[in-house]
């Protein structure tokens, strides 16, 4: 599993408000080209976020689905990417003062292909990408000012 943090000047409630706009995924998330729908729920257990994924012409169009939600405190999904495989992704934030949350990120691959990475290695490549996520998360998150 690839564990990542971050400590964003924001409120918790900033930071989830930008977690909880499925639109804004393809601006942070790294490697989202492009969000296609949002259920209207989004991030309400069992809600969906379709997106595409990678560069044109071999784009993945595929969905993730929210698993568990508590508002300004955690989101957990499960991302897909078939063929390529799927995975969990949980996002846990803990205010620190009345301008700072840390967040953290945790990922692994549960199904498909994917799986044959579940390695050190692995998680190194998920912490520098997610490591990337974060900051961008926290450019929208204190944007919101």
């Amino acid at each position: 599993m690839s564990i990542t943090e971050r400590i964003i000047e924001a409120p918790a409630d900033r930071v989830f408000a930008v977690l909880s706009d499925g639109w804004t995924y393809s601006d942070w998330v790294v490697g989202t080209a492009h969000i296609r729908d949002v259920d209207p729920s989004w991030p309400a257990p069992g809600a969906r976020l379709h997106h595409k994924a990678g560069p044109w012409p071999l784009s993945i169009k595929d969905h993730s689905e929210s698993l568990e939600c508590v508002p300004d405190r955690m989101l957990l999904l499960k991302v897909r990417l078939w063929p390529l495989g799927a995975g969990e992704v949980r996002f846990t934030l803990d205010p620190l003062d009345a301008q700072a949350t840390r967040v953290t990120l945790q990922e692994q691959f549960t199904d498909g292909p994917m799986l044959g990475v579940r390695n050190k290695i692995g998680d190194v490549a998920l912490y520098y990408r997610n490591g990337e996520a974060l900051s961008r998360l926290a450019d929208l998150a204190v944007a919101q000012r």
